[in-house]
């Protein structure tokens, strides 16, 4: 399981090399780790697709219970793929997070691998427009094969309304590149059989496509917004007790919570 998405070339190369390094074969944590740095360089190259190594968990984020409450629920068929396959349980799809920046939609991403107990891959959607006829097209299908072939994976596109929104008036401003792009992505998250849950956050929900946004998509789509007085009291604790836990019991942080109306997470974590 460990080795999908490499090729028989990739995998030879790779056994290879961890021989001539002269590592343990019966140490299943030490090839692991060759298999996993070998994926991490190979997704590099693509220039598209990047492993994003967290320790960020639900206890990470502070309010946004509806939406954890959703996440433990999937995560109950996201550890147990293959029995939920002999049930013919259908996979969850993904999520799109929308709402303000520094409210936690980054932390989402990475809290939902953590909790499926899945590899998290961001694919950087901006990179995707090429200069050459068909380029970008074919850049999207790349990346959408390659996050198949490592699957069960967290794909994360960040900020995904700035790679798709001109997909409505692309046909006058680039030549219905952008239109074909956001096809390609379209049919895939409709049609797709291997289990990549796509977690998609965005700023702007207006600069996304009706056709995005319609029930077969996406599972769920959830709305973040300024935390309140309980959820910046959490966000206060969750950051004190990172980088100050003895002095946890001396801060008045019902003071802190009064003084930071309108904040956002990002916001507290500055202060």
């Amino acid at each position: 399981i460990i080795l999908r998405g490499l090729t028989e070339y990739q995998i030879n190369n790779l056994l290879e090399k961890a021989w001539f390094e002269g590592k343990d074969f019966n140490d299943f944590d030490e090839i692991s780790k060759v298999i996993g740095a070998t994926k991490k360089q190979i997704l590099k190259k693509s220039n598209l697709l990047e492993i994003i190594e967290s320790t960020e968990n639900l206890d990470s984020i502070g309010g946004l219970n509806n939406l954890k409450k959703w996440l433990k629920t999937k995560a109950k068929i996201m550890t147990n793929i293959e029995t939920a396959k002999e049930f013919e349980v259908d996979l969850p799809k993904g999520i799109l997070v929308v709402g303000m920046p520094g409210c936690g939609k980054s932390l989402t991403a990475k809290a939902c691998a953590s909790v499926f107990g899945l590899q998290l891959i961001r694919f950087d959607i901006g990179r995707l427009l090429g200069k050459y006829v068909g380029e970008s097209e074919n850049n999207m299908r790349k990346a959408l094969a390659l996050a198949e072939a490592i699957s069960p994976c967290v794909l994360w596109i960040d900020e995904i309304e700035k790679g798709l929104s001109g997909s409505q008036s692309s046909g006058r401003t680039d030549g219905g590149t952008s239109a074909r792009v956001f096809g390609t992505f379209l049919t895939w998250m409709q049609e797709k059989k291997e289990p990549v849950f796509v977690v998609a956050t965005a700023n702007d929900i207006t600069k996304l496509p009706p056709e995005l946004l319609r029930k077969g998509r996406f599972d769920e789509i959830f709305y973040v917004g300024l935390p309140n007085e309980k959820e910046r009291e959490k966000i206060f604790h969750i950051h004190i007790n990172k980088r100050r836990p003895q002095d946890l019991d001396k801060i008045r942080i019902s003071d802190l919570v009064a003084k930071t109306k309108g904040f956002s997470g990002a916001d507290i974590e500055g202060v």
